[in-house]
């Protein structure tokens, strides 16, 4: 096959990124898929000298709708070469995403016929989220679950975190003026890029929701003897483990939230409290669509005290 320079940077790349075995033969898929379509003229011609161009959109949305037709296969499967398996495709949606992080993109938000990446409210819906955190906030009385939801929906508005990034934050990753927010970024799928923290600028929606949220985080964590934590749990729950009399171990309320808890609290918030319509059913798709909206106002770049 010809010699394409965006292939031998992409090979360079991918000699630098710290993975493992098995995203290693991924990668691997997808650096062969991705020189077939240039051998077949598939992609843009500038996709040819420059990895940049490669993984642009304008050459993924081609290679991806290609590459899941099955034409890209590396060899056949009885004879023909059908379309790639739906858990194929994630997966090479995945690593194209990684590879994108990799070289300073964004995530993809590609639309119709299969290429769904995390599928994301649009821009305007956003909007009316924040309007509608706005009006709940200035309702009177909210339950703590909807002020602790409030709360983590405003700071994904303004600094686009991940679930691991957003359970990390502790009290010391805020301004005392709540102005601003230190998130460490935590690169997913084996990405080498070194974790980074910058301090993000909030609005004043995500300071009227932390005036909600602290206080009440405060009364949880004087029962559970303290943590610096920024999100903890509103009720006592178990820990999976039964004691000498086969009961659960229960843990009292306060104590810090794990990534699953999380990602619960919000799939439940967002049905009970009649959210359906502007939130999608994963904070994830949310921070996608937060990203691809404007850049987050860096207010200063810093490593964590």
């Amino acid at each position: 096959m010809p010699e394409y320079s965006s292939i031998t940077a992409l090979d360079r790349l991918l000699d630098d990124l710290a993975v493992g075995e098995a995203r290693r033969r991924q990668f691997g898929m997808v650096r062969g898929e991705l020189l077939r379509a240039l051998s077949r003229d598939a992609l843009p011609v500038g996709a040819r000298r420059s990895l940049r161009r490669l993984l642009e959109r304008e050459a993924l949305g081609p290679y991806l709708r290609i590459a899941e037709s099955g034409v890209l296969r590396a060899r056949l499967v009885k004879g023909a070469r059908p379309p790639t398996s739906e858990p194929t495709n994630e997966i090479r949606r995945q690593c194209v995403d990684v590879l994108r992080e990799s070289i300073g993109l964004p995530p993809l938000r590609l639309a119709g016929g299969g290429l769904t990446l995390q599928p994301t409210p649009e821009f305007g819906d956003l909007a009316a989220l924040r309007n509608q955190l706005d009006k709940d906030l200035g309702s009177g009385h909210l339950p703590p679950g909807r002020i602790r939801l409030t709360a983590v929906l405003a700071l994904i508005l303004d600094a686009a975190p991940r679930s691991g990034e957003l359970v990390a934050l502790r009290l010391t990753h805020l301004t005392p003026d709540n102005r601003a927010v230190y998130i460490e970024r935590r690169p997913q799928h084996g990405s080498s890029q070194p974790a980074q923290g910058d301090w993000f600028a909030l609005t004043s929606l995500s300071r009227a929701a932390l005036e909600r949220w602290l206080p009440l985080r405060t009364d949880l964590v004087e029962r559970a003897h303290g943590t610096s934590k920024l999100w903890v749990s509103l009720r006592p729950n178990h820990s999976g483990l039964l004691d000498d009399d086969g009961l659960a171990t229960l843990r009292p309320a306060g104590l810090p939230l794990e990534e699953n808890g999380l990602i619960t609290s919000y799939r439940r918030g967002r049905a009970r409290y009649d959210l359906t319509g502007l939130l999608p059913p994963k904070p994830e798709q949310l921070r996608r669509a937060v990203v691809a909206e404007t850049p987050r106002p860096v207010v200063a770049r810093a490593k964590a005290q």
